[in-house]
């Protein structure tokens, strides 16, 4: 074993008082966040004397799975399987919420109430969320802490972002409702969400949650993060006047990497970190066509490729429809293709999700505008402060996030919780 790899083992067979327990396995991984920034996790993988694997292949009661981010050395997830634990003198909390904060801030180096805040407390369990000067941020970081009824550790993770102060654009929070209220009102659309419990499509006005920067009011689209690697916009149709016959091949995935010990401990930059070049982009479009041509020779026109994405082995292209922008779920085409060839390997439809509704009721008339759907939520509209992280400057700066828990049914006109429609 390589020995870098051992001070690890022997930290965490240290740390974690794992003397009934023999190292069954050890892996490397890595991962790259939403700034394209690669790290890498060696998980260790501990089996408790005289047990082995079930004849599943899962992995036996109490196994402590323990993983470190190897470029910072700090711990990152400490999970015994199933809350059962056979430490001796591993982590202990008998000095309640302050100690389990004191632990955590000597484990990944974060200071409280700076870097993070309590967010919810059980009598076994404490989740911490990342902020700044107590104020939430996105993309956003998790702490959650579990223990026994012994208060023997059972389940650490965290994860996210947890940002430091030279990230922050700091400035004084002035916005509200009264100075938002034109983007609040354009923020109103309606959509169409599916009742599985009433089998029918409900119209419904809803507030399109949207970030309003502090300083200028400029509104910044509400994005759900991913992480993974180099992304870049699209705005191609795909058009075409003849098919290709025969079906396509599709391949296995393998999302398995081969990582070695030195491109780990020496940070080597993931693939997926490389820009996405003018020339990858019309090989891509290109190959997606040709897939298009054979396995929906019909669609000529339909199709719109929005997004190249690299992620693990492959470049992924996303294509959406410009129908029904009101649903909720808008069909959608996730195609992989190999980054070094251009050949697609395979390819997702989401279009099965789809036919669940297909079953459903239809819309009924609708009879409220949008302008008296926003009269009857204005009231209800929330503006919270929020550090975003802004693409461009590199650094979080400072929003409103507007937001609203309500809508309005356009049948009816009634004003109803988003969360009760399903």
């Amino acid at each position: 074993m390589d020995s870098r790899i051992q001070a690890f083992v022997d930290q965490a067979q240290t740390t974690f008082g794992l003397g009934n327990y023999y190292l069954h396995h050890h892996s490397l991984w890595r991962n790259v966040n939403h700034f394209n920034k690669t790290s890498y996790t060696l998980c260790l993988e501990w089996f408790p004397n005289g047990t082995e694997s079930d004849e599943d292949g899962s992995n036996p009661e109490g196994t402590a799975s323990i993983e470190y981010n190897v470029n910072t050395g700090k711990l990152k997830n400490a999970i015994f399987v199933m809350g059962e634990t056979y430490a001796q003198d591993g982590i202990t909390f008998n000095g309640g919420t302050e100690e389990v904060i004191k632990w955590i801030q000597q484990e990944t180096g974060l200071t409280y109430n700076k870097q993070f805040q309590l967010h919810n407390e059980t009598e076994n369990e404490i989740e911490f969320s990342a902020m700044i000067d107590g104020i939430p941020v996105s993309p956003s970081g998790y702490i959650e802490v579990k223990w026994n009824d012994k208060r023997q550790l059972t389940f650490f993770s965290v994860h996210g972002v947890f940002p430091t102060g030279d990230q922050v654009i700091r400035e004084t929070y002035t916005l509200s409702l009264e100075k938002a209220e034109h983007i609040a009102k354009e923020q109103v659309k309606r959509i169409e969400f599916p009742s599985f419990e009433q089998k029918k499509l409900i119209a419904v006005y809803a507030v399109e949650e949207i970030y309003i920067r502090n300083q200028d009011k400029m509104t910044k689209s509400f994005e759900m993060l991913q992480d993974g690697g180099t992304s870049k916009k699209v705005n191609h149709i795909l058009q075409w006047d003849e098919p290709i016959s025969g079906a396509f091949d599709r391949k296995e995935i393998d999302l398995q990497e081969e990582i070695t010990v030195n491109e780990a401990f020496s940070c080597t930059p993931s693939p997926t970190t490389r820009p996405i070049t003018e020339e990858e982009e019309k090989s891509c479009v290109q190959a997606v066509e040709r897939l298009l041509r054979q396995e929906y020779p019909e669609d000529s026109g339909k199709w719109r490729v929005t997004n190249l994405h690299r992620d693990k082995k492959y470049l992924i292209a996303t294509l959406r429809t410009d129908q029904h922008e009101t649903r909720v779920f808008e069909r959608k085409l996730s195609i992989l293709l190999n980054p070094n060839t251009m050949d697609v390997v395979n390819y997702i439809d989401n279009q099965f999700m789809l036919e669940m509704y297909h079953s459903f009721e239809e819309l009924g008339d609708v009879t409220v505008t949008q302008e008296e759907a926003y009269e009857k939520l204005k009231g209800l509209f929330e503006l919270q402060p929020i550090y975003v992280y802004d693409d461009e400057e590199k650094q979080y700066i400072l929003c409103g996030k507007l937001d609203c828990h309500h809508g309005v049914n356009a049948e009816t006109g009634e004003v109803v919780l988003l969360d009760e429609l399903g």
